[in-house]
């Protein structure tokens, strides 16, 4: 077994057994969540997972999309699965979701065995903290939060549904949908998501709330939950609320401007209807990927709106993807810095560190990186508007699912491209970059070396 750090090499262990397993945390990760997409791909071709028979790349792509929370499909969740078909990809959901770490560290502590260090160092590398001790504490408290927050959902959405669909149906559905939702997923059982519901305010609240709570992170809630004063809590939770804050504020406001006189989107809708509309698609692509819109009926800027939303993501230890929040923030606030030639970073009395601002520089280069070879990659192999490519391959890698109808005609070679966004999407770049460079420590230094930059 290898123990992981990434400014060390892997060191190998020997297991209870004679062999020697050389495997670090992060390829433990992404063994864990290819498995988990195998077994649902076995699971959703069975006969009586679907209505129709599927191809194998089909089930195989609805299993990556549900265990990557993403949402993108290539066949339709309402009519060619069966309940129990449903049911499966309710399940990827949430063990993707929610990790497969958590639940794994849960299930050991229910069953009386000790975490050992192994275990613990990839269950660090799966909830990306640098802390092992407070692991079990949040394994257990994620879990629980899940588990309030979704049952909420479920209520609320059963009592709603109830009058129209009957006891049994509605529960499923609001089952289905609060999954979905609180897992920033945006799997949803009619072909048009939730367009029907376009200006309904419970549905509106209910989900955007589920995936905005889903998407702030886990550390930001339990900060929350324990100091419940503003002052008390950590800088990072902080930066992370006032950011989600000024974000979705501002999506707001562009995207009932732009789309205001829109005949496709805003227009025809009462004014409540308008804001409801506008705040649903202005919070979606941080991670959700539902739609009350036309999503190919936007006009361009609030696609290139979307897009930018969609790359930046939620936040850390949450349920959404992305290069996450902070990381944005602390692009821009280094660049500010080094504008006004400050010595350091600093936000909210505080410095940040060198090393957050490299990862930061890192996560986003290597996320940009991967996004471009995509898009030129499906350029190359689809024959499709560059724009509906662009919004294609960065919806992928967001795990968002937002769409502008392109996912349903792709060739096979594309299907496998998506696949391979959405999960490096869910894995992180920046997990994948540590593991594949080998990172080494060098006992020598060189003289620097002064380069024009700009």
């Amino acid at each position: 077994m290898v123990l992981w750090h990434p400014l060390k090499t892997p060191i190998e262990r020997k297991v209870s057994g004679h062999k020697k397993i050389n495997a670090a945390p992060p390829l433990i990760l992404c063994c864990s969540f290819l498995i988990l997409i195998a077994l649902g791909a076995l699971a959703l071709k069975l006969p009586f997972a679907t209505n129709e028979p599927i191809s194998w790349i089909q089930s195989a792509f609805t299993a990556t999309s549900a265990v990557t929370v993403t949402g993108l499909v290539v066949v339709d969740t309402g009519s060619a699965f069966t309940p129990f078909g449903q049911g499966v990809i309710a399940l990827l959901i949430q063990l993707g979701g929610l990790g497969l770490m958590t639940f794994a560290v849960v299930t050991l502590l229910a069953l009386g065995n000790k975490v050992g260090f192994i275990q613990k160092t990839v269950t660090k590398a799966a909830f990306n903290q640098t802390d092992t001790s407070t692991l079990l504490s949040t394994a257990k408290s994620v879990l629980l939060f899940a588990i309030i927050v979704e049952s909420l959902g479920v209520v609320i959405l059963t009592l709603y549904w109830l009058p129209e669909l009957g006891l049994q149906t509605s529960f499923f559905h609001a089952l289905f949908y609060t999954i979905s939702a609180f897992n920033n997923a945006g799997f949803a059982l009619s072909p048009n998501s939730l367009m029907q519901y376009v200006d309904d305010p419970v549905i509106n609240l209910t989900i955007t709330g589920l995936f905005i709570i889903g998407g702030l992170g886990f550390t930001v809630l339990m900060d929350v939950y324990k100091s419940k004063r503003w002052a008390a809590l950590s800088t990072y939770s902080k930066l992370m609320l006032i950011s989600t804050v000024i974000i979705n504020i501002v999506a707001l406001v562009l995207i009932y401007v732009i789309e205001y006189d829109n005949p496709k989107t805003l227009q025809p809708l009462s004014e409540v209807g308008k804001w409801l509309a506008a705040w649903f698609q202005a919070v979606t692509p941080r991670t959700a990927g539902f739609n009350t819109i036309a999503i190919e009926e936007l006009r361009n800027a609030s696609t290139a709106l979307t897009m930018m939303l969609m790359f930046i993501g939620g936040g850390s230890l949450s349920t959404a993807s992305g290069i996450k929040v902070v990381t944005f923030v602390v692009l821009i606030l280094a660049t500010y810095s080094y504008l006004r030639r400050d010595k350091g970073v600093t936000v909210l009395r505080r410095e940040i560190d060198k090393e957050s601002v490299y990862k930061a520089l890192a996560l986003t280069l290597v996320s940009a990186g991967i996004t471009w070879l995509a898009i030129f990659t499906l350029l190359i192999v689809e024959d499709a508007p560059f724009l509906d490519v662009a919004f294609e391959a960065v919806s992928a890698l967001g795990t968002v699912g937002l769409s502008r109808g392109l996912t349903a005609s792709l060739s096979p070679l594309g299907e496998f491209i998506i696949m391979f966004l959405m999960f490096m999407g869910r894995i992180g770049p920046l997990t994948i970059a540590y593991f594949l460079a080998s990172p080494r420590s060098r006992k020598l230094r060189y003289p620097s070396a002064q380069l024009s930059i700009g």
